[in-house]
């Protein structure tokens, strides 16, 4: 410590002066220098030991500033940027402290005041471990490529089996429709970013069919909500309360037409909003909105639809004998409820809850990923007249095969 204690006496009432100069063992390890709080995300590491000077009176004032030679206990990262900081009650600050100079094995502090001090060093944080990125993407591809997979068998088996005649599958297929073009497009752009980023007229059309597919999707989501609500809440009479609140061709007005003006009105207000990094929408001037308004509000409406489904089965289920075959099906009428939660989109309010957390945002790739499996799995798997349509489907194959 270099300090001019012959000026601190000649303005001290006493005319004299003492200082005390200490250096603590481990110190460091409890006052961390996590404590030094930066506006920049960085990590910090203690270079020194943490040392303390006083004054023998401590309202003493110094006449020029205490110049410490600190040692440094680590190695010196060259990229790294130096702070010498003071303990101020919780906290590590640099108020009336600079670095002088510094060099791989020592640093010259100057402080303007005693307090207890130490040398911190901040570097900027390694991006997100590549294995670990790359496991998410590896997760992604692999969950939207199975998706699309059950999406397309959806599809299909909606196309090719036959249907009761009371059984409304208009908002499921174009549920699958919507998002199996959307899932698949967005798949294609993340692919080859590289070869559409430069060409900005192809990236803000892409993020605008992008736009329009998820909203068609979302819209078709409340559509089958209310189909949902209205088949527990009248089971006695679901074919003709179907075709008496939403015919085939109203629904598809509906849920292609809405996403349709969003888009439009979006285009209209802010064109610059579509083509971002990503080929997807911008956050400048909070366009968004754009997209999460109208998710939002469905979102919330498709969860005030799901407790309610949840109340009305429920009521309904407790009218039911509880003989084996019947509870059987109350057992898969509850699953395919349960199930909706994902189907109707309600999944994606995890969305707003995955900033910081990996296990969120894992969960919330794979539901809203797998949301054509779900409608495979309930509407076709679990249904039994599509059952035995796949068993004949099968042993016509197989048959076809053995005659080969």
């Amino acid at each position: 410590m270099d300090i001019d204690l012959f000026e601190i006496a000649k303005n001290s009432t006493s005319r004299s002066a003492a200082v005390a100069f200490m250096s603590y063992n481990s110190l460091e390890n409890l006052l961390k220098p996590d404590f030094f709080n930066t506006s920049n995300d960085t990590n910090k590491t203690m270079m020194s030991t943490v040392i303390s000077a006083t004054l023998q009176q401590t309202n003493t004032k110094l006449t020029k500033p205490v110049n410490f030679t600190i040692k440094h206990i680590r190695e010196f990262e060259p990229s790294g940027s130096l702070s010498c900081v003071y303990w101020n009650i919780s906290e590590w600050i640099v108020d009336g402290c600079s670095v002088l100079k510094s060099n791989s094995s020592f640093t010259v502090c100057s402080c303007v005041h005693l307090s207890t001090f130490a040398l911190i060093m901040q570097t900027s944080r390694p991006p997100e471990s590549d294995s670990l990125l790359d496991l998410l993407k590896l997760l992604n591809l692999v969950c939207v490529i199975v998706g699309l997979v059950f999406f397309s068998l959806a599809l299909l088996t909606f196309a090719l089996c036959q249907w009761s005649p009371g059984v409304n599958n208009v908002a499921r297929i174009n549920i699958c429709i919507s998002l199996l073009c959307a899932h698949l497009l967005f798949l294609l752009t993340q692919q080859f970013l590289r070869l559409i980023r430069p060409r900005q007229v192809l990236c803000a059309v892409i993020s605008g069919v992008l736009h329009f597919l998820f909203l068609s999707g979302f819209v078709w989501m409340l559509i089958e909500a209310v189909l949902l609500f209205i088949c527990v809440k009248n089971l006695s009479q679901i074919s003709s309360k179907k075709r008496e609140v939403l015919n085939s061709g109203f629904m598809c007005v509906i849920g292609y037409t809405v996403a349709l003006v969003v888009v439009a009105v979006s285009v209209g207000l802010f064109p610059e909003g579509y083509g971002s990094e990503e080929c997807w929408i911008k956050v400048d001037k909070g366009f968004i909105w754009s997209f999460l308004g109208p998710v939002c509000v469905i979102l919330a409406l498709n969860m005030i639809f799901f407790i309610n489904i949840i109340i009305n089965l429920n009521s309904a289920l407790k009218k039911l004998n509880a003989e084996v075959s019947q509870m059987k099906q109350t057992k898969i009428m509850v699953f395919k409820t349960l199930a909706q939660f994902v189907i109707l989109g309600c999944s994606w309010i995890l969305g707003f809850f995955t900033n910081g957390s990996k296990a969120l945002e894992i969960l919330f790739l794979i539901l809203n990923s797998q949301q054509g499996t779900f409608i495979f799995l309930v509407y076709c798997v679990l249904n039994k007249e599509i059952r035995q349509q796949y068993r004949k489907f099968f042993r016509c194959l197989l048959s076809g095969c053995k005659q080969h």
